[in-house]
């Protein structure tokens, strides 16, 4: 099963420093359609203004992926962390019994992340947050996995048996991913146009799939990839 969900069918909500979509079920935003994909329940696809940003609020029992796409987002927490995660990389933070935080884009220029939440597989816990580099040319051509729960990703972790990977492919070239049995993917182009085993997307669609060995993803134009594989 492959269901790719266009773009403009997202929910949408634009508060001025904030332009976002949603690709599930958020805040104002309710489709019982999509209320998520296997233990993946959150992905906004968020524009952030410069000097703006979430002041701060409570989260627990998430686990909260940050990938920045452009620009930069800066992080603070009630646990005393602080750290500037900028385009390409990604932070991580597990709520667990609960903490507050803050997350600003601090630059003179627009911001733009997606915001990924994944179910945990129990809840409680130490809350924890963690940011990482992940240099471009290291994914050129092959998934890297970003965050993950799974034994022997070598990634920041979380603590959920799921895992966030990402790929650049030159136009005309293929990358593949290998879905296990009864696993789901969520897949989007932070850009570029894509084809996933024979279907077009456009970037920025979101892509549900479940019920297929192998995912091949061919890069019509140069495309960035962002997927998330959980059960």
């Amino acid at each position: 099963m492959i269901d790719i969900r266009k773009f403009d069918s997202l929910g949408h909500a634009n508060h001025g420093w904030l332009d976002a979509r949603h690709h599930f079920s958020f805040a104002s935003y309710h489709d019982p359609k999509r209320m998520g994909w296997g233990a993946l329940r959150v992905w906004n696809d968020d524009a952030i203004a410069a000097q703006a940003g979430f002041p701060p609020h409570p989260h627990r029992d998430m686990e909260i992926i940050t990938y920045v796409r452009t620009g930069a987002i800066t992080h603070r927490d009630s646990m005393g962390n602080s750290g500037r995660t900028a385009a390409g990389d990604v932070q991580v933070m597990s709520a667990g019994t609960g903490v507050t935080h803050s997350e600003f884009n601090l630059e003179d220029e627009e911001t733009t992340l997606f915001q990924i939440w994944i179910m945990p597989d129990r809840d409680g816990g130490n809350p924890g947050w963690g940011a990482r580099q992940f240099p471009q040319a290291d994914r050129s051509g092959q998934f890297v996995t970003l965050a993950s729960g799974i034994e022997g990703d070598d990634a920041l972790p979380i603590r959920a048996d799921a895992r966030v990977a990402a790929a650049t492919v030159n136009a005309g070239e293929k990358v593949a991913y290998d879905l296990g049995a009864g696993r789901h993917v969520y897949l989007v182009a932070a850009k570029g146009r894509i084809r996933v085993n024979g279907e077009d997307a456009d970037p920025r669609d979101g892509i549900a799939i479940r019920d297929v060995g192998t995912i091949e993803v061919e890069a019509v134009d140069d495309a960035e990839l962002v997927l998330v594989d959980s059960l």
